[in-house]
């Protein structure tokens, strides 16, 4: 009973459970009745979200420097209380059920995806 790291609007495993959208923005287009059916997100979790300027700075690194910079910023940021919190539950909620945590980009490596999946293997989350 995992957590799943996945992009939004990807098809469902068969067992990633609760979608959990960690984005700053709803999907462009999409009625919000359709989040779920489309294989966005069942929940949106924008505390897990970088903030907007993060968004912007990883959106901008072109080489790992910058890369680093914005991993180090959005790091921070989940050490705030209410994302820390959240991760923390997520964590415990891995070992009684399966959740997959997600957002729109392509590439894990260079999304924050890659982040929370630190984050939250540190924690001890049980994470695919």
């Amino acid at each position: 009973m995992p957590i799943h790291i996945v992009r939004l609007g990807s098809p469902r495993l068969p067992d990633e459970g609760l979608r959990l959208g960690t984005v700053r923005r709803p999907p462009r287009g999409v009625p919000k009745s359709e989040f779920a059916r489309r294989d966005f997100y069942d929940v949106w979790q924008p505390l897990l979200s970088p903030s907007a300027e993060l968004v912007a700075e990883a959106k901008a690194a072109t080489d790992d420097k910058a890369w680093d910079a914005f991993k180090r910023k959005f790091k921070t940021e989940m050490n705030h209380p209410a994302p820390s919190q959240l991760l923390d539950l997520l964590a415990v909620l891995s070992h009684q059920t399966s959740l997959a945590v997600g957002c729109y980009c392509e590439d894990e490596v260079h999304c924050h995806r890659s982040v929370l999946r630190e984050l939250l293997t540190a924690r001890g989350a049980k994470v695919v």
